[in-house]
């Protein structure tokens, strides 16, 4: 989902409570708020897909998946910042009274064209920098694609994975992610001629 910014610093608990009562969700980056704007029926698909999947292979363990409904909290030296994604699952969870998580393991973006840098750059740079963070998922909506970021010794190494076929491995919560099941009723381009599909 892509973002309209509104140029008007608030603190951290005005944020939160005007989420509590807003007609849209906004995103907060260190004192400025941001209107997101809605996402496709096809990106709303995939992260569905993504949350039903996991959520059925976690059932009854101690990780929980978390729709876009429910914000990360990412608390660095500069300021906090919170995102709604598309996707993540915490196994150390938030108060159940809480809006947001603090300990994500997974999370998850369905990106398009408009939000491509946002994802890629910004949230992946914020993502990265949570202690409790193993996965970030970057999820394709016009193609069968997730680029994933993976937690190792030296720091975080990318990985591709592409096509129906594919599976993305999920040890740090003990599943895994068929992209079949993740594109489950997407309706995908075709490939240009002269394309491998």
């Amino acid at each position: 989902m892509s973002t309209v910014r509104q140029d008007r610093p608030i603190s951290v608990q005005d944020f939160l409570r005007g989420e509590q009562s807003a007609s849209r969700k906004h995103e907060y980056v260190e004192g400025t708020v941001y209107a997101m704007v809605g996402g496709t029926n096809a990106h709303n698909r995939i992260a569905t897909n993504g949350t039903v999947a996991l959520g059925t292979r976690l059932r009854g363990r101690d990780c929980q998946v978390f729709n876009s409904d429910t914000k990360v909290r990412i608390q660095q030296a500069r300021g906090t910042r919170f995102y709604y994604p598309d996707l993540l699952v915490a196994c150390r969870l938030n108060p159940p009274d809480d809006t947001f998580q603090d300990a994500p393991v997974v999370l998850a973006e369905v990106i398009s064209e408009s939000t491509r840098r946002t994802d890629e750059l910004e949230k992946r740079d914020a993502y990265l920098s949570i202690d409790s963070l193993c996965v970030y998922l970057l999820v394709e909506q016009t193609a069968a694609a997730v680029v994933v970021y993976r937690r190792q010794e030296s720091g975080f190494a990318r990985e591709s994975y592409a096509g129906l076929e594919s599976v993305v491995p999920l040890p740090e919560i003990g599943c895994e992610l068929p992209l079949a099941e993740l594109y489950d009723q997407v309706e995908l381009p075709s490939p240009m001629e002269g394309e491998e599909a």
